[in-house]
């Protein structure tokens, strides 16, 4: 009796308790099954709000140009730049601006308002199709967006990571007839290249 009350009382101790080398194995190759399923599913989830992200503000930076030039009944301009504050020709977009074209020379120079800047950050790379080679989409106050000839622009400009998860790595936003934006969904097989002209 005095010896199962002192084994209560903790006056005893008990066998010595512990993981064994077969459970520590175990718990080992269950961790890494679990890493191994989920990785991948981080990067394809990371790699898919880096491209995501910036296509949706640059369709939002599209509709807020063609809306203001409508309601402006004037020339809104979306170009890109690689500073946020001036525009830069050319295929890749660091970045875009959105404002005001009321000297109508697609540039942004002094006393013209500026809705709208969006600076792209590394990894993601943006490139305009050839009918954007001048880096600027002018919108008119009828809504359309216009090439130096007057006809509607139809162009791509592709977000895109250089990376295999996703294996739809590209999210071409593309302007048909010169008003409608979508986002189009490719596999550039982990590159990124110029979109084509749609």
């Amino acid at each position: 009796m005095r010896h199962a009350n002192d084994r209560r009382r903790g006056g005893l101790a008990g066998p010595a308790r512990g993981f064994t080398l077969v459970e520590l194995m175990i718990t080992v190759v269950v961790m890494g099954v679990l890493l191994a399923i989920g990785v991948p599913s981080f990067r394809y989830v990371q790699n898919s709000a880096r491209i995501s992200a910036p296509a949706n503000e640059l369709v939002a930076s599209v509709q807020l140009a063609r809306a203001e030039a409508i309601r402006r009944n004037g020339r809104m301009a979306l170009c890109s730049s690689s500073d946020g504050a001036t525009c830069a020709a050319g295929g890749a977009w660091n970045g875009w601006i959105v404002f005001a074209d009321a000297d109508r020379n697609g540039a942004v120079t002094a006393g013209e308002e500026i809705l709208r800047r969006h600076v792209v950050e590394a990894p993601v790379v943006v490139e305009a199709s050839p009918a954007l080679a001048d880096g600027v989409l002018t919108f008119r106050s009828d809504g359309f967006a216009r090439d130096s000839a007057g006809d509607p622009v139809t162009a791509a400009i592709g977000v895109c990571v250089a990376a295999t998860i996703p294996t739809d790595n590209v999210r071409n936003v593309t302007l048909g007839a010169g008003s409608r934006a979508f986002i189009e969904r490719t596999s550039g097989n982990g590159a990124c290249a110029q979109p084509a002209d749609p």
